[in-house]
């Protein structure tokens, strides 16, 4: 995976953290598929990364990016994607089997879909 690619992963989700609280809900339980988007060129073409959600923390299984954050009882959402120095963040809200929000990392942007898997 390129490094532009890993860098946009990376900021997809990091947007998870601030918004969520403390024992939040099992309502987003089990596997997402999240699709990373960017107007941007230089950031790549987009990427599809899958995450896991259990008792409302978000993590990912690939050793390679690191995915960490927190869904609240209402579904919003805030994931940190880290990959070696790089990191992005991601903010948003899921609603059922589905959501989308936006991201921001070091020198790319963007909005990212979601889909339970």
């Amino acid at each position: 995976m390129g490094y532009v690619r890993k860098v946009l992963i990376v900021t997809v989700f990091a947007f998870a953290l601030p918004l969520a609280r403390a024992g939040a809900s099992t309502s987003f339980d089990g596997e997402w598929n999240v699709r990373i988007a960017s107007s941007n060129a230089a950031c790549g073409n987009g990427s599809t990364v899958s995450i896991g959600i259990s008792n409302g923390l978000v993590a990912s299984s690939n050793t390679q990016l690191i995915a960490s954050g927190r869904v609240a009882d209402a579904g919003n959402i805030s994931v940190t994607l880290s990959s070696g120095v790089k990191r992005a963040v991601g903010l948003g809200r899921l609603s059922g089997s589905s959501g989308s929000g936006t991201w921001r990392g070091t020198m790319c942007s963007g909005t990212w879909t979601a889909q339970r898997m």
